[in-house]
């Protein structure tokens, strides 16, 4: 999913739950399975940011 989006990407580190980082890891799968192999966990991540912050009323 590289090069999708309008910004600039920076790093930064996230702790997450092991339960979540293995959910994660499983929907990473499904995706690669019908999308290709350009989603990986960062892009999931960035999806579930982006619909928290959809849903928040901060983007559209």
């Amino acid at each position: 999913m590289t090069g999708h989006g309008d910004g600039e990407f920076t790093e930064v580190t996230v702790m997450l739950e092991a339960e979540q980082v293995e959910i994660l890891d499983e929907i990473v799968r499904e995706y690669r399975k019908k999308l290709g192999p350009a989603w990986d966990l960062s892009a999931m991540m960035r999806v579930a940011v982006g619909d928290f912050l959809t849903k928040m009323g901060r983007i559209s």
